[in-house]
């Protein structure tokens, strides 16, 4: 039996390259699963931009999952029916589909590492009406 498999994919933090993404005040590292998986997963480093803070706005996420893992740093997220989350180096969550949230705060040293199915989804405002 013949299977197709991705090739590895290796991705090395000395030479990586950080562009600007979904928001201003972060800067994103895609670490090439998604090409691999033809955009099924997506995963990626995000860093904070020294200087610029949080813009809290609440929005939701169409995707199927979604998990941060803190690499450095710190970040404070809400969540509705939940409250304020703080994550710390170490810290994880997993936030569930479609769920109404905002990142109130981060450290200047933030970075975390975000998976997400799939890679491209639709970010939509969910401000109190």
């Amino acid at each position: 039996m013949t299977t197709t498999r991705c090739p590895v994919v290796v991705s090395h933090a000395d030479g990586a390259v950080f562009t600007q993404g979904l928001r201003s005040f972060f800067a994103y590292r895609d670490l090439g699963i998604r090409h691999v998986t033809r955009g099924r997963v997506g995963a990626h480093v995000i860093r904070a931009v020294p200087g610029e803070g949080a813009k809290p706005t609440w929005h939701t996420h169409d995707l199927g999952f979604q998990m941060v893992y803190v690499l450095k740093g710190w970040v404070r997220f809400e969540y509705e029916g939940t409250g304020e989350v703080l994550l710390k180096e170490g810290s994880s969550v997993y936030q569930p589909p479609g769920i109404r949230h905002r990142e109130i705060a981060h450290s200047d040293d933030l970075e975390l590492l975000e998976i997400t199915l799939p890679a491209e989804f639709e970010t939509a405002s969910a401000e109190a009406p």
